[in-house]
């Protein structure tokens, strides 16, 4: 390991490793450092990715796909089963080899990677971040470089010692347990969600099947409602676990916090950049951050290795990453989060009859497009919230033009 490189990335999950593999491939010289022993463990994901999200980043190799998925059921709180139809088709990973394959293709473009690696600070010159300090095996190291890339998850403390604002609110934040069930019968053709204030206020519960018996089986509870119920996410999953797969063996507990909010308002600084869940760029209706993290990586390690080339670290030119993320995937995001909003404002019985009433649809018109339309009818309020955000773009737009 040298004392100088040109991009060091904090955290090798998909959106770090990601981002390492394209600085690299862009020529720049790359570190990649992880605080765990090894990369992929532990494991705090459902694992699920639509198909053809992940092939606009890398693509799909049988080592790390453990199921293929052909649809998705959504089940009412009073148990009616809504199936969507859909041309597109999903994966189920396996989290353990598909990290560890990502981090190997960014070694394999060069970049040098290092587990055991617990980052502790930044260094600073002229009021720029200019590399990291770390502790490894005993020792503490200093590494200078021209980039960092803040790819260190939820809790980010590397944002924060840049001075970025990464605090979320309670209500941007699910609270989540899963278990890995095996001995189960489910179909493996199909990940269930299903809905329901008395199983996950403010969020669902989620059936991934694996194959060979076993699913990920887990919930997200809105940090608010959490305080507000005074009740763990963990006692709400026994309780779903207990009724529908009673006596399953629990292989692994796997507990952490999702961020469901919009894009942090600045995910650069200069010599800083932040991909993935450290910059809020997770799905705030699903809490998906698989894909949109590596894009985001992608995206960061690309303008990385051209900021390096052109000599120029600053934020100004850095905030290419910022406007390149907004194209790609953070103006949905925003709607997204919109949407967010108005389904945690749905009660039982209202998404009940809009079950109902989707049910009533012949089963070729079965869509989510369509299930989103009857969603409209019941909270019409959505729509001006979804007005608000274009409105909001096309304003944005306009004064960039200008």
């Amino acid at each position: 390991m040298n004392e100088r490189y040109d991009v060091v990335v904090v955290g090798a999950g998909p959106a770090g490793s990601v981002a390492a593999w394209h600085a690299a491939i862009g020529g720049a010289k790359v570190l990649l450092l992880e605080k765990d022993r090894d990369i992929g463990p532990p494991v705090r994901c459902a694992e699920g990715v639509a198909a053809d999200s992940l092939k606009l980043v890398v693509e799909p190799d049988k080592s790390f796909i453990q199921n293929e998925i052909e649809g998705l059921r959504l089940y009412a709180p009073n148990g009616q089963m809504v199936p969507l139809i859909s041309d597109d088709r999903g994966y189920i990973l396996n989290r353990k080899v598909f990290d560890w394959y990502l981090a190997q293709l960014a070694a394999k473009a060069g970049a040098d990677v290092r587990t055991k690696a617990y980052v502790n600070g930044l260094l600073f010159e002229d009021g720029h971040v200019a590399g990291v300090t770390f502790q490894s095996l005993g020792k503490t190291f200093r590494v200078h470089s021209k980039i960092v890339i803040g790819a260190d998850g939820v809790e980010s403390r590397v944002g924060r010692w840049a001075g970025l604002r990464t605090q979320l609110k309670l209500k941007d934040i699910e609270t989540c347990v899963q278990f890995t069930l095996g001995n189960i019968e489910v179909d493996r053709r199909y990940c269930d969600f299903y809905f329901s204030r008395n199983l996950a206020p403010g969020g669902y519960v989620w059936v991934f099947p694996k194959g060979d018996g076993t699913a990920n089986v887990g919930l997200g509870i809105s940090g608010l409602e959490a305080q507000k119920l005074g009740r763990s996410p963990i006692s709400y999953l026994r309780d779903f676990v207990e009724q529908k797969f009673p006596g399953a063996p629990v292989i692994t507990t796997t507990i952490g916090g999702v961020p469901v909010a919009k894009t942090l308002k600045r995910i650069v600084t200069s010599g800083l950049m932040l991909v993935g869940d450290a910059a809020r760029q997770v799905n705030p209706v699903s809490g998906g951050g698989i894909v949109s993290g590596m894009i985001a990586g992608k995206i960061a390690g690309q303008i990385a290795a051209e900021a390096v080339r052109a000599g120029d670290t600053s934020e100004k030119f850095l905030k290419r990453y910022e406007k390149e993320w907004h194209k790609a995937e953070g103006r949905n995001h925003e709607i997204f989060y919109r949407v967010k909003e108005a389904i945690h404002r749905f009660t039982d019985d209202e998404l009940n009859a809009i079950a109902s009433s989707f049910l009533e649809l012949p089963e070729g018109e079965r869509t989510l497009v369509n299930l989103f339309k009857i969603a409209l009818k019941q909270k019409p309020s959505l729509i001006l919230d979804v007005f608000a955000i274009f409105k909001d773009q096309a304003k944005s737009a306009m004064r960039a033009s200008v």
